[in-house]
C-alpha cells in the first residue's frame, strides 16, 4: 500500500491517468486505489485544504459510482476523482510534502473521560488533540469515533459532518491500521475552524449550549433510543417544520419527538426530506454569488440544497454507527444544521408547475430522452417535471440513475457532483416511497445545472481506457 500511496500523492496530473490505466492492467483493484488515494488526501492535506477534502469526500462515492457501471467503464469515477486530488496536491506543492505527521499519542487515552477531545480542540490545543485521539484510535477506533463525534457536533458545517463521515467510511475500506491517519485529519480541521475563530473573536455556535439543554429539558439519555414507527404525514410535517422554522424551534421539535418514542430512522428521513425541499425550492444562486464554474441561476455546487442534503446524509449515516449519547445529539444537531435557512430559498421560489403541464408522455423511453434535452438545455424547470412525471408512473428507477450518472461522471460538478449522486441514491433507498420520489427530481434538477462544465481528466481516461 505504502508505495501506492506514494505515487498517487507524487504524480503529476499530466501523467496520472496513464498511470492508473497500468494499474488496473496490471490487476490493482479500484477499491485500493481509492484507499490509497484517500490515504495520500489524509496525511498531504491533514483535512485543512477546501479542495483536498472535498476530494477525499468524493473517493468513496466514486467507487459506489463505479459499481453501478458494466465492468469497461467502471474506472472512470474513480480515475476522474484521483485526477483532481493530484491536481490539488500539485496546486498546492504537496506532493512530496506530509502536513499530518506521526506524533507520540498521550500515555493514558481516558477513554472513560467524556468530551476529553472536545475539550482540548476548544482549547486550540492542537498538540493535545492530536495525541489525544492517536491515543483513542489505539485503544479501539470504534471509542475513538464515538469521542471525535462530541467536537463535531460542536459547529454546524456542512463540511465538518462529511468529512467526519467519509473518514469513517474510508476506515472501513482502508482498515483499522489506518484509521489514526484517517481520523485524525478531522480533528485537525476541527482545530483550523477553532482556531480561525478565535483568532477573528468570533462566537462558536449556539448548539453548544442548546444541544445539552435539550437532552436534560427532555430525559433523553435516560430512556432508550424509541422504536415508534412515523406516518407518512407525520414525517412530512415534522420535515416543514424543520424546512420553515428557526433552529430553537426545529430542534425542540425533535427533542420532543425523541422523548415520544419516535424511531431515529423517521426522525433522519424529516432531516433529509427538508434538505430535499431546499433543492427543489432554491430559486438559484444570486448574481452576486455567481461566478464562471457556477452561473447566477444555478443549483449544483455549494449551494444551499446540495450542501443541506450532504449533511443530512452524513448525519443519517453516523446516526447509524453511534452509541446511545451519540445518536441523540447526531439528530438534534443535524436538525440545527438543516433548519433556519428557508428564508434564503423563499422570494422567487422555483417552481416547474407549468413545465408539468406541457410534459404530456408517460412512456419511459420518452421521458428519459426528454429528460436528457432538460439535462443538456441546462433547463432545470422541464429536468424537474420531467423526473415528476417519470416518477409519477410509476417507472424503474435504474435506467434513471443510470442517465444521471453519465452527467454525474462527465461534468465537473463544482466539487459537489460525486458526492450528492451517491446521497440522492442513499436518501432515495431509507425514504418511505411516498416522498422518496422527490429525491428524483431533486437529482435531476442538479444534474440540469452542472451541465456544460467538463471534468478535468475525464476525456483522457476514456482515450486511454478505448471507451467509446
Amino acid at each position: 500500500m505504502e508505495p501506492l500511496v506514494a505515487m498517487l500523492q507524487e504524480t503529476p496530473p499530466g501523467k496520472l491517468i496513464a498511470v492508473l490505466v497500468d494499474q488496473v492492467n496490471s490487476g490493482t483493484k479500484l477499491q485500493t486505489l481509492v484507499t490509497a488515494g484517500g490515504l495520500a488526501n489524509a496525511r498531504a492535506f491533514g483535512g485543512e485544504d477546501y479542495i483536498g477534502h472535498h476530494t477525499f469526500n468524493a473517493l468513496i462515492p466514486s467507487l459506489q459510482m463505479a459499481q453501478r457501471l458494466p465492468q469497461q467503464q467502471q474506472a472512470l469515477p474513480v480515475f476522474k476523482v484521483l485526477y483532481r486530488n493530484s491536481s490539488q496536491l500539485h496546486a498546492r506543492d504537496l506532493h512530496h510534502t506530509d502536513t499530518l505527521h506521526s506524533i507520540e499519542p498521550v500515555a493514558d487515552p481516558g477513554v472513560s473521560q467524556e468530551g476529553l477531545l472536545r475539550d482540548s480542540v476548544r482549547a486550540c490545543d492542537w498538540s493535545a488533540a492530536e495525541a489525544d485521539m492517536s491515543a483513542l484510535v489505539a485503544h479501539s477506533p470504534d471509542e475513538a469515533y464515538q469521542q471525535l463525534l462530541y467536537e463535531i457536533q460542536d459547529e454546524t458545517d456542512v463540511h465538518r459532518v462529511v468529512l467526519a463521515w467519509r473518514a469513517w467510511a474510508m476506515h472501513g475500506l482502508a482498515g483499522e491500521q489506518y484509521a489514526d491517519a484517517l481520523l485524525r485529519q478531522s480533528v485537525r480541521y476541527c482545530l483550523q475552524v477553532e482556531q480561525s475563530q478565535k483568532d477573528r473573536n468570533r462566537q462558536s455556535s449556539p448548539i453548544r449550549e442548546l444541544l445539552p439543554k435539550l437532552i436534560d429539558q427532555y430525559g433523553l439519555l435516560s430512556k432508550p433510543l424509541g422504536d415508534r414507527p412515523a406516518e407518512d404525514s407525520w414525517v412530512e410535517q415534522l420535515a416543514e417544520t424543520i424546512y420553515g422554522s428557526d433552529r430553537v424551534q426545529a430542534t425542540e421539535a425533535v427533542a420532543a419527538a425523541l422523548a415520544e418514542g419516535i424511531s431515529p430512522q423517521a426522525i433522519a428521513e424529516a432531516i433529509s426530506h427538508a434538505s430535499n425541499l431546499m433543492v427543489i425550492r432554491d430559486p438559484g444562486r444570486r448574481k452576486e454569488w455567481s461566478n464562471g464554474q457556477k452561473p447566477e441561476g444555478s443549483t449544483h455546487g455549494d449551494s444551499v440544497g446540495v450542501h443541506a442534503s450532504d449533511a443530512a446524509n452524513a448525519w443519517r449515516n453516523i446516526v447509524s454507527v453511534s452509541n446511545h449519547r451519540n445518536a441523540v445529539a447526531s439528530l438534534i444537531v443535524g436538525t440545527f444544521h438543516t433548519a433556519g435557512q428557508s428564508q434564503r430559498l423563499i422570494p422567487n421560489q422555483f417552481t416547474y408547475d407549468t413545465q408539468l403541464e406541457t410534459v404530456k408522455s408517460t412512456n419511459a423511453k420518452e421521458l428519459l430522452g426528454l429528460s436528457e434535452e432538460a439535462i443538456t438545455g441546462n433547463d432545470q424547470a422541464l429536468a424537474c417535471a420531467v423526473s415528476h412525471r417519470y416518477a409519477e408512473q410509476g417507472h424503474d428507477t435504474q435506467p434513471f440513475f443510470d442517465l444521471m450518472l453519465k452527467y454525474a461522471i462527465s461534468e465537473d460538478g463544482a466539487l459537489h457532483g460525486e458526492k450528492y449522486f451517491h446521497t440522492v441514491i442513499e436518501e432515495y433507498a431509507s425514504t418511505r416511497p411516498s416522498l422518496r420520489w422527490k429525491q428524483l427530481v431533486a437529482l435531476a434538477r442538479v444534474t440540469s445545472s452542472e451541465h456544460g462544465y467538463p471534468a478535468p481528466g475525464v476525456a483522457e481516461a476514456r482515450e486511454m481506457l478505448k471507451l467509446t
